[in-house]
This record gives C-alpha cells, structure tokens and sequence, in this order.
C-alpha cells in the first residue's frame, strides 16, 4: 500500500510538470525560418532528395486487421521495397487494399506467401494475439518480419519469439509508429544526439487516444486479443524512453490500468500508465482512450525529454494553444532561449533503413535487442500493474 501511495504521488507530481509546461504553448515562439542551421546533424535524406542508397528487397503483407498496415506499407514503398502479394481472410479489408493497390496480387492463403522464396520481407497488422506465431512461421520461412505494434502480447509469446529469432537469425521488427513515423520525434532524436539539451535525465510520454466506438472491431474490447493498453499502446512509449534515455537495461518501477468508463466492455482498459528506469535514464508514460470528440485529431500525443543543459516538448498531432496547424511541432528550451521547430518537411528514414537492412543483413533502423526490450517493459508493466478504480 506504501509503494501504491509513493507511486500515485509520483505520478501527479509528474502531471503537474506537463500543467506547468502547457503554459508555455501561451507565449510567444520565435519561429526559426531555417531550423536546420546550428541544431545539429542533417537527416540521412533532406527534403525532395532521392534516396542515399539503392537497396530494395521484396515484400508482402500477411493482416490486415488494423489501419496501420497502410503506413506500414507506404514506409516500405518509400524505402525502396517492392509489393508483390497480400492474403486477408475479410473480403472488406482485401478489397479495401486491393484497391490501394492495385498492383499487388491477392494471395489464396498465407502458406502461398510464406512459401515464396522471392519475398524477403512480410509485414503485418493482423489481430494483435496472432500476430507473434504469425512472425515466427515468418522467421522459419527465411524471411524478415515487421508488424504492427503490439507486435507481441504476452511474456510467453516473447520467449518463443526470441528463441526463434536467434536460432533463425531473421529480423522481428516492430513497427514503434510514433517514433519511426512522426517527424518532430525524428528531428528531437537528431537534437538528442547533438548535445542540444545535455545528457537526457527523464522522458514523459503520453499517448491519448480516439476510441470510435461504432468504428472498432469485436476483438479491440477484449484485452485477451490486444494484450491491454501498456501492452498496445504504451510499446509505443517504452521505445521512445529507451530511444531518447540511451538505456540497454531497464526495469518497470510501477504500473497501473484500469477500465474506469466503459462497463459494457468489462474485458477492456481505457487507462493506464507507468514509471520506468533504465542505465540511461527515467521515464514516466500515460496512456488512455479519453481524446475527447472535439479536438480535431485522434490524439494529443505528447513526448518531454528533460536534458541537463535544457529540455525538448514534442506535440505530435497538433498544437492546441496555437494557430500553428497540424503536427509535427518541436518546442526546444537551452541556456540561450526558447525555440520552435516547424518538422513537417523532415524526412522519415526508418523505412530506406529497414529495406537496407533486410537487403544487406545489417541493423541500423533498429537493434533487435532494442526492439525485444521495449516491448518487454511493456508487457511486463502489464501483467503486473495494480487496478485502478474509481469512485462513482
């Protein structure tokens, strides 16, 4: 009950922090018209450039159960990979993609796919509790694997899936969206990697989101098949945390979920959050189905990275206090000023990097043991978080 207590307060304490930085988006920004110059290193690819490398690879998609495959696969056409074929078993969801592209074949079933020997490269966002057997039939197969997050959603399915890649050697890739894909995070980690903000100390990471309750499937409701919310959507944030801390090491402090508005759906969790560390650093993370319907994206997601020598605020999809409109923003606070960074046109290289990597044998859009440990800390917050209930 001590350790509930000492967590609780933690947690406010750490909300209070993002009160007080939310007062910031009230003040005036000065915009860098080049924001590039004196911030750091350059992207692998700078806005309209062709790409730095000629590597491609063939690939196919196996699920498509989640709308996430569309990004997952516009990642790997941009890297340089080559649609061959696609199998669902839901004739709404193939002709759905078949008319995205039209250029892929339709596959009779998985085993036309995984036997193959052209293809290098499966990719996924079948339902989250197939997706790890999925990934090891993959890895047997001699192909390459990227899915959907949660990539795996059990401890049990984590083991099997090391095993399998390490006897195999095969890349089990997950798909951590909101890094790889979000353009703000991209150019923090390039800022990071400067000096910009010092040695990072913590990173606060919330990932609200939409439920669209009429649009979800049956399967999205029961914790069995999604693995609960730190396991879904919190992988998302224990990437980021050992992204941006450095940590190779890290363990679970505390953690707690609840299902505190949505009683018809009693296998379900529309909260959760957790405190972290790691050899590199802290991490508080939040997560939750609470984006109310008048914000005009699926969620304010939100990433603080607090440096010695100052601190990094990324709001992701918009900024609510600001005429400023879309995402992508990056506020950036040193012993100088205050700065705001526009990184709508920075590049996103996690795909060319990936394509490379399944061409070549090599690892540099994201270690294998860097992928294993972030959902680790995620499932094991998980299956070891307190209940949270509250009065009515």
């Amino acid at each position: 009950m001590k350790d509930r207590r000492s967590f609780i307060k933690q947690s406010l304490a750490a909300t209070a922090g993002l009160v007080s930085l939310s007062a910031f988006a009230k003040s005036e920004r000065p915009i860098i018209e080049n924001p590039r110059e004196s911030l750091g290193p350059k992207p692998l690819l700078a806005s309209g450039e062709a790409r730095r490398t000629s590597a491609t690879a063939k690939f196919s998609v196996i699920g498509l159960n989640h709308g996430h495959i569309y990004g997952q696969t516009e990642a790997m056409i941009r890297g340089g990979g080559q649609l061959v074929a696609f199998y669902a078993k839901e004739n709404d969801l193939a002709e759905a993609y078949a008319k995205r592209y039209p250029n892929a074949k339709r596959a009779s079933s998985e085993k036309e796919i995984l036997e193959d020997n052209s293809i290098q490269l499966i990719v996924s966002a079948s339902i989250p509790v197939d997706r790890a057997p999925l990934g090891i039939e993959v890895m047997k197969h001699g192909k390459d694997f990227l899915v959907d997050k949660p990539g795996i959603t059990t401890l049990k399915q984590l083991a099997d899936v090391r095993k399998v890649q390490k006897e195999t050697k095969r890349i089990y890739s997950i798909m951590y969206s909101e890094r790889f894909e979000n353009r703000a995070t991209v150019r923090a980690g390039e800022l990071v990697k400067s000096g910009a903000i010092g040695q990072v100390v913590q990173t606060i990471g919330m990932g609200p989101h939409r439920i669209n309750l009429n649009t979800r499937p049956q399967w999205f409701f029961d914790k069995k098949y999604f693995g609960g919310i730190i396991c879904d959507i919190g992988s998302h944030q224990c990437d980021q945390f050992l992204f941006f801390t450095g940590s190779t090491k890290a363990e679970v402090v505390a953690s707690q979920t609840g299902n505190v508005h949505y009683p018809q759906y009693p296998n379900f969790e529309d909260f959760g959050d957790m405190m972290v560390k790691g050899d590199g650093g802290a991490g508080y993370i939040r997560v939750d189905w609470f984006t109310p319907d008048g914000l005009n994206t699926w969620g304010d997601g939100r990433l603080t990275i607090l440096g010695t020598e100052g601190y990094i605020e990324l709001r992701k999809n918009v900024d609510i206090a600001s005429p400023n409109q879309g995402g992508n923003h990056l506020f950036l606070v040193d012993k100088k000023e205050t700065r705001y960074i526009d990184c709508k046109e920075v590049p996103l290289p996690f795909g060319e990097q990936l394509i490379s990597d399944v061409a070549n044998r090599t690892s540099t859009a994201m270690s294998q043991e860097h992928c294993f440990l972030a959902t680790g800390l995620a499932l094991k917050a998980q299956e070891n978080a307190q209940k949270l209930v509250l009065k009515k």
